[in-house]
């Protein structure tokens, strides 16, 4: 599906839908725990729906009882038989399961989509093959057996948090305890703190010190029967990027001041490029200031890096990406798509080997972008729309279903629309 975009700033009122984030973790919460659990989620995307998938094949029995409410009736014995995990292209579905399949004795196969086979596993399969499990790949495949033993466990912190939340998610299963160390420097901090959450919410004890977790075996999650997913900052940043590109301004509801997203970060580096940004009861309110180029860490917020680098380019002087060689590994190359997007619609991108730089322009000019089957490279693509002086033409624009179902829809109820 091809989408073409009037071009010129939008404005208006969005309301974000659930966090996908939060609902991966507090699906297998909910499915690993004691009782049924009915789970608010507002916008049921496909990465999530590859979670409930894969959590039901593990024998959890998780249905949408109403639009946006998912009662999860928790796993209750040791899956039997070969069972078959479809994970789609969803990366934090099969990097959380992988762990979990092992501690509940799992026979099972994880069916990968798109660019999902080319991306990393180690060192976690070395830790996981180092306790128990075996783990073999063959093509978009795959295959997992044995049980996970508890233990002495050690990880970096700078190839994916993705990988330390699944060993969180999935140590207080097991008999025995368990230790997990945490080495170097921890990239996208963010993410693991939401996992401390949801364990925290689910009353598993975890003892902290410093990025070492002892973690007691024998817990299962106890959630609250009935609960909220909060809403999505990082879906939330398009809309608030288009804010910052508009004279009249964006307002985002559903997104919670305490939130433990790391992309909630989004507000501080809006403000530090020079937008407006107001927090009030009715929402995020952002609109443009006197933009101005500053310098953009991505260690801890790489999935914002594609719109916050289109917003950049209406800012003066030059925006500088450090720390972004793991854009390289998502569902495109997210360094080179983000620059070609830029530049395509007549922007200033230079790609470096594990950031970009990106030089502010009066206007981009407009064009044809592909989407690279990469949800956040369209959604950026609608960003830059607000910013150019023709029509731009997004290439695959289905892609968005993969974290935003309804964002078409919420993109052309602002002022704007599409052609």
């Amino acid at each position: 599906m091809n989408r073409s975009i009037a071009p010129g700033e939008r404005a208006g009122r969005v309301r974000i839908p659930a966090s996908k984030s939060q609902a991966h973790r507090l699906l297998i919460c909910a499915a690993l725990g004691e009782r049924e659990v009915r789970l608010r989620c507002d916008g049921i995307s496909r990465d999530i729906a590859a979670t409930v998938a894969c959590l039901n094949a593990l024998g959890a029995k998780i249905r949408e009882t109403a639009p946006g409410e998912l009662l999860v009736r928790p796993v209750r014995e040791r899956p039997a038989g070969l069972r078959l995990l479809p994970c789609g292209e969803s990366g934090s579905t099969l990097r959380f399961l992988l762990p979990l399949a092992g501690a509940l004795g799992a026979e099972a196969v994880f069916q990968m989509e798109g660019r999902l086979p080319q991306r990393p596993l180690a060192p976690l399969d070395r830790e996981l093959c180092a306790h128990g499990m075996e783990l073999s790949r063959e093509g978009n495949s795959l295959a997992v057996r044995g049980c996970l033993k508890s233990g002495a466990y050690s990880l970096p912190g700078d190839v994916s948090s993705q990988y330390i939340s699944g060993l969180l998610l999935a140590l207080p299963l097991l008999e025995g305890d368990s230790r997990l160390t945490v080495t170097g420097r921890i990239e996208s901090a963010g993410y693991i703190a939401m996992t401390e959450s949801a364990l925290s919410l689910a009353q598993i004890r975890l003892d902290k010190q410093g990025w070492s977790y002892t973690i007691p075996g024998g817990q299962r999650p106890r959630l609250p029967e009935r609960l909220q997913v909060e809403g999505d900052y990082s879906n939330a940043a398009f809309f608030l990027c288009m804010g910052a590109l508009s004279r009249e301004g964006v307002t985002v509801s559903g997104l919670p001041a305490d939130s433990r997203q790391g992309d909630r970060a989004v507000l501080d580096i809006l403000r530090a490029l020079g937008a407006e940004v107001r927090e009030t009861a009715e929402g995020v309110f952002v609109r443009r200031g006197k933009l101005r180029g500053c310098q953009i860490d991505a260690a801890q917020v790489p999935d914002l890096i594609p719109v916050l680098s289109v917003a950049a380019s209406a800012a003066a002087g030059e925006t500088r990406v450090v720390n972004a060689g793991r854009l390289r590994l998502k569902e495109s190359d997210r360094l080179e798509s983000t620059a070609r997007l830029i530049n395509t619609l007549g922007g200033r991108a230079a790609e470096l080997e594990d950031g970009l730089i990106i030089r502010g322009v009066e206007r981009l000019s407009g064009g044809t972008v592909d989407s690279c089957g990469d949800h956040r490279i369209a959604m950026s693509a609608a960003a830059a729309a607000c910013f150019c002086e023709n029509s731009v033409t997004v290439l695959g624009g289905e892609c968005v279903e993969k974290s935003y179902p309804r964002f078409w829809e919420d993109f052309d109820s602002l002022k704007g629309g599409s052609l």
